[in-house]
Parts: structure tokens; C-alpha cells; sequence
């Protein structure tokens, strides 16, 4: 698997936190209040849950996070 991991992150307004998930990375569920904590986490997070998956890789892994967040304006 040499393609990017896809990594989904969403923001979930009533907590107030990003929360990622992925297809790709079974098991994997966290959260952050910013988007910078929340890679810090998945850089932990995601070579532990390949590895306790039986999918570990060497070497670098690449993911790609794409994020959603869904807000209001109001008119006048």
C-alpha cells in the first residue's frame, strides 16, 4: 500500500472538536480542539493502529486529512 491513507475530519460544533475517522486505519476515532492537535494525535495514533491491525508498513506513511465543517452566516 503505497497510496495515501484517507483520513476524515469533522467538526463537531456542539463539542466544539475536530473528530477523525477513517476507512483506511480500522479502529481509529479521536479528537482535538484544533486542527494542529489533531495531527499530532493521528501521527501517534495511525502507525499503532496499522500495527495492531497486522498492517504495519516501513518507512514512512503517507495520509491525506481532509477536513469538513459545515457553518451559517445570517443576512440582514
Amino acid at each position: 500500500m503505497n497510496f495515501p491513507l484517507e483520513i476524515i475530519a469533522e467538526w463537531d460544533a456542539e463539542a466544539g472538536v475536530w473528530v477523525a475517522t477513517s476507512n483506511d486505519v480500522p479502529g481509529l476515532v479521536t479528537e482535538a480542539e484544533t486542527m494542529e492537535m489533531l495531527l499530532a494525535r493521528l501521527r501517534i495514533m495511525i502507525p499503532e493502529l496499522l500495527a495492531l491491525n497486522g498492517m504495519a508498513r516501513p518507512g514512512d506513511i503517507p495520509f491525506r486529512l481532509r477536513s469538513e465543517r459545515l457553518e451559517h452566516v445570517r443576512t440582514a
